[in-house]
C-alpha cells in the first residue's frame, strides 16, 4: 500500500519553489523560524515534515507540547502560543541553494513579520542561516543581544536529520533552555 502523505518523486520535483503556509498569531510566546522548506515539506504541506527532522522530537522533549506530534498537528501549536514560519520562504533540495541576497531579503522580510505579530521570542533555527541572514558571523546558539521590537532572538540548531553536528539529545537540551527563559518571563 502506497503511503498518501509521502510524496513521489514526481511531487518532490514539482514542491521545488512552493511556499508552506505560517503558522501564525499575534503575540507568540516563541515563532520557530525554520530557513526554508524542504521539497518533502513543501510537497505534503506541513511544516518539518521530512521524516528525520528532528523539530517534532526536540519540542515534545523540552516540554514545549505535552505529546509528541506530527507536522500534521501544527496548527494545534497556537493553543499553547507557538507558531512555524521560515526566513526564506521558497523550498529547495537543501538550505546551501540559497544566495546570500536571499537570506538577507528573507531577514528583512521576517523582521518585518516579527514588527507585526510580536512574539516574545523569535528563534531561528540555523546558525549559519542566522549568520549570514542577520550578518553576524560571530554569533553562537542561544540569546542574541539584539533584538526586534520587544522580541528576543534566539539561535538553535538546525534540526534537520542532516545536521550531524548536533545528536537528539543536545537538541533537546537547548530547546529546553529556550523553554526555561520563556516560562520564568511569562
Amino acid at each position: 500500500m502506497v503511503n498518501p502523505w509521502k510524496p513521489t518523486k514526481e511531487q518532490l520535483v514539482a514542491a521545488a519553489e512552493k511556499t508552506v503556509p505560517d503558522v501564525i498569531a499575534p503575540r507568540l510566546k516563541v515563532l520557530f523560524s525554520g530557513i526554508n522548506p524542504g521539497l518533502y515539506t513543501a510537497a505534503v504541506g506541513h511544516h518539518f515534515a521530512r521524516p528525520g527532522n528532528r523539530f517534532w522530537p526536540a519540542l515534545y522533549a523540552a516540554g514545549f507540547t505535552k505529546q509528541l506530534l506530527s507536522p500534521f498537528d501544527e496548527r494545534s501549536l497556537l493553543k499553547t502560543g507557538y507558531g512555524i514560519t521560515n526566513v526564506v520562504q521558497r523550498a529547495t533540495a537543501t538550505a546551501d541553494q540559497l544566495t546570500r541576497a536571499e537570506l538577507r531579503e528573507g531577514c528583512d522580510q521576517l523582521t518585518a513579520k516579527v514588527r507585526r505579530y510580536k512574539p516574545a521570542f523569535l528563534a531561528i533555527l540555523g546558525l549559519g542561516a542566522y549568520r549570514v541572514a542577520w550578518e553576524r558571523p560571530k554569533a553562537v546558539i542561544g540569546r542574541q543581544e539584539e533584538m526586534i521590537g520587544e522580541t528576543a532572538i534566539w539561535v538553535l540548531p538546525n534540526p534537520s536529520g542532516l545536521n550531524a553536528h548536533y545528536q537528539a539529545g543536545q537538541l533537546a537540551q537547548l530547546f529546553s533552555e529556550l523553554k526555561s527563559v520563556v516560562d520564568s518571563s511569562s
